[in-house]
Order: structure tokens, then sequence, then C-alpha cells
């Protein structure tokens, strides 16, 4: 093997036509003749003004993924020249084993996808790139099917590698009730057309797709997605492209498989229907998204690709299929590209072009595979014939009756995985860094922050050794696994072994809501910036309520369990007393309480206000968005707590309702406008905590009065209180308030 060396600053100029093409470069970190070691450069490469790589070290990159060699493929648009520069950091060398230059049609990556289109993932407003665009190859996976060289593209020299090591929970599908992801294999011909030509991707690409199978009962898979999980940089744009291509025998007419695609958490687009898009069966077709990843350069950062079947839709087939996968980094506006180096070796590196990955990023930590990561529980079944969509509320159920039941026969023992990664106590232990942050304590566990191997920060919730978690944890594992939404917080893993439970998500910079609604401290936060926090646990709580696969109900929403991120863009956590039921159901049997004094509903304590349902969830809001109204004036809180005990908090917010200013919470500080959506939220609150639960508004109806005019609501009847001299148990969450079980 030899290299080119350059102790200086050194510039190669190609004079070629003016299109788009792809650059690749190739690198070897090893000892060379005359005493060059590879593995001591570090270097930067800029091209035509784009900085490709930033004080690179193919050592240390080579490292995390363990490759023969190290390729990074880049697209640039070129006008006459390309000026590649390599340009070595002070005290160091730069070298290079090959250089590849190749043509590519015009615009394939640059304007859109099949329809010409790159929508925005999330958003409402289209994106467009231009010539001035460079991007980076960061993944390129023939999804189902294996890995595709060189000379298997399509006329581009790509590499396409499989998905096997994105995929999360692959192994755990087989369990659940026989369920399967598969890769299909039809001997068919692909039918290219205008709008998707033979080199977009190559025939294997199309010919092969993964699919949530379940052909004999398909409904079951309205209980899950089919997710992809990928490490990239963040502080980018990507592009990501989505290849489809309807190849299922069963599947040849539209309407027969409809399902909704979600790109970090954002509804991509709702409904996919491959045979109405594409124009027919074997007909090949791809969408492009535009997606920002924010954050600081030289972070790492998760993103998730779910499919997820319509369930509105009333297809044949409850399925949703997936082919291919691009994803591309964008420069920023200063022309960078180049991402950090990696920490250190990663002994599951995934490969993302066959030999190594383009941004040699490692996600061990977060895939799933082997029976390492397997949280195995036993649960007792209850029969025999029990569905798959009702099977996490019945290990919970299951869970109870294991303690108050123990007597009661065995009729099978399953084992459960969780679609998640599983750490061991060691693990987190090195991303705690022997547990020396706490950032959060509670009755029931400590909260510690840390970092993954990929430096993404993280919360490590560790559930003391106590009785009474297990059933905590299953809720929140089980609850959390489900969720793929921008206000719910994102769960990473967890760890069971042996009496060390813990969950590990994601860190939010901002930390609570409570920390903002301190009684000791003024609060800072101005009224809109308070309409926005509670707009986005509105809709958390709608998409627990009615867009989850399973209908999940929080039981403890408060502002301790609501986290903010550097936006403040709040996500509800801490699903430890959640309940799970499949959607028709809305009435639940309660064995206890549970919940956080002052924000639970009445009819948790006495039947005498009706039955316990996803309307208890309302009640928390409503609460919520009040004490986050009244706790902006001091002076109210400290009037408030002088107060007898028997004073209804809600009673001063509807006395100063009536009076019709809103000066007592206010003042006279905030403008028409602010004082306006103030109104908006304090009816919105009061109507939320109405004693009976049928006069509380649904989450979704909260959701349209948050977002709508001020006069289209009434004004709610008064709220009376209600005051439980029953004995309250001990709540499973980690708050420090005073709680109930």
């Amino acid at each position: 093997m030899k290299a080119r060396i350059f102790r200086s600053e050194f510039t190669y100029t190609f004079p070629i036509s003016p299109d788009w093409k792809f650059l690749r470069l190739y690198f070897y970190p090893t000892r060379y003749e005359y005493g060059f070691d590879a593995a001591k450069s570090n270097f930067s490469v800029i091209v035509n003004g784009f900085t490709l790589l930033r004080n690179f070290s193919a050592n240390l990159t080579g490292n995390a993924s363990k490759p023969e060699y190290l390729m990074k493929e880049f697209i640039v648009s070129v006008d006459q020249t390309l000026d590649l520069k390599f340009r070595p950091s002070p005290n160091s060398s730069a070298f290079v084993n090959g250089i590849e230059i190749v043509s590519m049609p015009d615009g394939l990556y640059s304007k859109g996808g099949f329809d010409d289109v790159i929508t925005n993932a999330g958003g409402s407003v289209n994106s467009q790139i231009d010539n001035s665009t460079a991007f980076e190859t960061v993944y390129r996976l023939n999804i189902g099917g294996q890995k595709i060289g060189e000379v298997g593209d399509s006329r581009m020299f790509r590499r396409w590698i499989s998905d096997d090591e994105f995929l999360l929970g692959a192994n755990s599908y087989l369990l659940v009730a026989d369920r399967a992801i598969f890769p299909t294999l039809p001997d068919v011909k692909i039918n290219y057309t205008e709008k998707t030509l033979a080199y977009v991707a190559p025939e294997d690409v199309y010919a092969t797709c993964r699919s949530m199978g379940n052909v004999d009962n398909p409904e079951l898979n309205l209980n899950f997605d089919m997710t992809w999980l990928f490490t990239i940089d963040a502080g980018f744009n990507y592009l990501v492209r989505l290849h489809f291509c309807e190849t299922l025998p069963q599947v040849n007419e539209p309407d027969q498989q409809v399902f909704s695609i979600f790109i970090e958490n954002q509804m991509a687009k709702k409904e996919m229907d491959v045979i109405r898009l594409s124009g027919g069966p074997r007909v090949p077709m791809y969408l492009d998204f535009s997606l920002n990843v924010g954050s600081k350069i030289g972070l790492k950062h998760d993103i998730r690709l779910d499919l997820h079947p319509l369930p509105n839709a009333t297809p044949k087939y409850y399925n949703a299929i997936l082919n291919g996968v691009e994803i591309l980094k964008l420069n920023n506006s200063d022309g960078n590209l180049a991402g950090p180096n990696p920490n250190g070796p990663s002994p599951n590196g995934p490969n993302p072009n066959g030999s190594n990955p383009p941004i040699f990023m490692d996600i061990a930590s977060n895939t799933v595979k082997g029976e390492s990561n397997v949280l195995a529980i036993i649960l007792i079944v209850v029969g025999s014939a029990i569905g798959l969509a009702t099977f996490v509320s019945v290990i919970m159920l299951s869970m109870r009756k294991m303690k108050t039941k123990k007597n009661k026969k065995e009729n099978s023992v399953e084992m459960f995985k969780v679609l998640l990664k599983q750490y061991t106590y060691a693990d987190l232990k090195k991303i705690t860094k022997s547990y020396s942050h706490t950032i959060g304590k509670g009755r029931f566990g400590i909260v510690y922050g840390g970092s993954l191997c990929n430096g993404r920060k993280v919360a490590v919730k560790v559930l003391k050794d106590s009785k009474g978690n297990g059933e905590d944890f299953i809720n929140e594992v089980a609850s959390m696994s489900q969720t793929s939404h921008v206000n719910i917080v994102s769960l990473l893993g967890f760890c069971y072994e042996g009496s060390k439970r813990a969950i590990v998500y994601e860190f939010l910079e901002n930390g609570s809501l409570d920390q903002f609604m301190s009684r000791k401290e003024s609060l800072t936060l101005d009224v809109t910036t308070l309409y926005g926090i509670a707009l986005g646990i509105a809709q958390g709580l709608e998409y627990l309520h009615y867009g989850c696969k399973t209908r999940i109900v929080h039981f403890d929403i408060k502002p301790k369990n609501i986290l903010l991120d550097e936006n403040l863009c709040p996500k509800v956590s801490d699903f430890g007393l959640a309940k799970l039921c499949e959607k028709r159901e809305s009435i639940f049997s309660l064995i206890d309480a549970r919940g956080t004094i002052g924000y639970i509903a009445p009819e948790v304590f006495s039947r005498m206000y009706g039955r316990v349902s996803h309307k208890s969830d309302v009640y928390s809001y409503g609460m919520l968005v009040l004490e986050m109204i009244g706790s902006r004036n001091k002076n109210l809180v400290k009037t408030i707590d002088s107060a007898a005990s028997s004073t209804y908090f809600p009673d001063w917010i509807y006395k100063d309702l009536e009076d019709g200013e809103q000066t007592w919470i206010f003042g006279d500080e905030i403008t028409k406008e602010e004082k306006e959506i103030a109104r908006k939220m304090i009816l919105v609150g009061l109507w939320c905590i109405q004693p009976c639960p049928t006069d509380r508004p649904p989450m979704n109806k909260v959701v349209e009065m948050m977002e709508g005019s001020l006069d289209a609501l009434d004004i709610p009847p008064k709220p009376s209180m209600h005051i439980s001299t029953e004995v309250i148990p001990e709540s499973s969450s980690l708050s420090g308030d005073e709680e109930a079980g």
C-alpha cells in the first residue's frame, strides 16, 4: 500500500466538466516506509471552499469501526476545476491513499424525490438545495437486503450496506406472537419510470424490503413501529431519502397498505400508499425529506426513523415497507461539513459503505442485538389466547397479580424483550462516571447525568432496590418504548440486572418546569413562552391518548415531570404510574390512588365524581396550566400559602377571571396580547378541572381550544374543591413532592 504524504499544505487541481461530482477519499492509517506513521496524522481537507474534514485523524476514525481502510464520500458541484487541498494540523502531516471523482446525473440529490419535492420533516414549508451546497454521505442502506458493492450499483460505484445494525429490536419481533420483520426477495423485474430512473438506485435495492409481517393477523402491527436508529453529527441539516417499491405479492392495488412515516419523532408523511404514489406494483419511487439537527457542533445525536400502519385507515393490510435509506449531511452556513473525531474504539461500529462509515460514528450503545440485550421478565399469562394488542397491559396486570395472588395457577411463562438497548450496571457506571453527577432525587431513586461513548448527554434514572419498583419499572419502560413524539421524552435504553434497575433517556438541558415555577425565585418566562410550553404539553398528552398504538394515561402530570430542552420545548416524562389500554377502552379500575396531591383528579379518590379514565390526565393538565399562570405572581403565591388550608387555589384564579382584568395574577406590566393569551390559558385550565369527568374536554379538544381564538371560549362553571380524607400511599415517582401511589 502506497500513500501520498504532505508535510505542508498541498492542493490538487482537477480540470473537469461542470456538474455534480462524487468525491471519494481513501485512507489506510498504518506505518509506511521511511518512518512515516499515518496513525499520528491530523489534517484538514478543503474542496472549493468547503471544509470536508477538520483536524481529521484517520487512526481514531479507523479504530472506531475497525475497517481495512477508510473511505469518505462527498458530493460537490463543480464549475470548471476541482481544487482539493490537504492542510496538515500544526506539528503533523497529511496523507491520502486514493482519490476518486465520479460524475453523476444533474440534480440527483438536489432536486428532490421522484416528485421533485424536498419535504421539511415535521414542517409545512418545503426545502430547496442549490449548487452552492456540498454533501457528505452518512448512510446508504439496502433495507432488508445484502451489501451491494461498487460494481452492483447503477454506474456510480456507490456502496449499499445491510440495515441489520440499525434496525431497532430486530431479534425481538420473532418472539412476540411469531411476528417477524423480514426481507423479501421476489423474483420480479423492477419497472423504472421517467420519475424514478434506473440510476437512482439499483434493482437489488428495490427488489428487497423489510415488512412488518403478520400477514395472517395484520391488526397486530398496529401495536408496533418498524424503527431504525442512526447516530449523526449535531449542528447540521440533513437530506433523508427513502426508497420504496411495492413487491409484496398480496399488495397490488391502491389503499391496500397505508402507513405513516416519522422522522426524529415528527410526522414526515401521514398517509404513505406506495402503489398509489408510484403508479403500480414493482414500480419504484423515492421521497426526500430535510431534517435540521440542532445543538452544538461536536456532539452526536440519535435520530429515529419510524414506520407505522395508519390506524384510522381501512386498508386490507396493516403493514409498512421500506426498501432503501440514504442520509446525507449538508454543509452549514460557513461551508463546513466536518464532524468530530471519534472518542475511541467501538467493537461493533456500523459500516455504512461496506468497509467504514463516512463519518465513522459509534452506535454500539444504541443498537439491540444478541442475547445480552434481553430483558427477561417472568410473565404470568392468564389464558393462552391473550391478544398482542393488550400484551403490555397484561404485563402490568400480571405483575400486580403476582403480588396479590401468588397462588393463582400459572398457565405459561413467556420471555419479553423490550425493543431498546439494554445496558449492564457496569455500562451505567461508566456512562455516569461512577454516578458522580446527581441531577435529581426522589423517594424511589436518583437521576444521574452522564454521556454515551458518542458524546451524547443522557439522564440515567437508577431505582433503589425495593420490592415496590417492579411495576414502576415495567410501566415506564413499556410506556416510553411505545412513544415517538416531539413532546415526549425519548427513552434510549434500560438496565435490568439482578436487583439493579435503571432507565436511560435523553438529557434535557433546562431541567424540569418546576424549577421555573419556584416559589423562592422570580419566574423569568414570559406569557408567550408559558403558552408555548402549555400547548406542547397538551400536544404530548393528545398523542399519548390518541396517537399511540396503545392508549397511555400518564396519571402524574405535574411541573416536575415536564422537562424542557434547550429551546424550552416541553417533554412529558416519568411514566412510572402510567396505565396502558386499548384505544376503545376509556375506563380504568384502580386498586389504589395514584398521582401527586394537588394534581389528582377527584374521581381517583371517590366514585361519586365518576369513573377513572383518560380525563384524569385532563384534570392534572388543567391544574398545571393554572399553576403556570398563578406562579408568575409571587405575592399571590405567598398569600395562598399563608391562607387557611381549605383555600382552593383555582378559587383565586376564578375570582380574578370574573373581575375581567387578571391584574391580580399578572399586574399591569403585560401587554394586551399577552393578557388575551393568559385569559385563554385560564379558561382552558378551568374547563379541564371540572369536578365531573364528563364535563372536561378530551385532550384533542384541549389542543383545539389552546390553538383557537379566545372569542370561541365560554367561561366555564366555577369548579368546586374536593378534599380527600383517605390515606394516600407513597408514589413510585421520583418526585420529592407529596404524592399518592
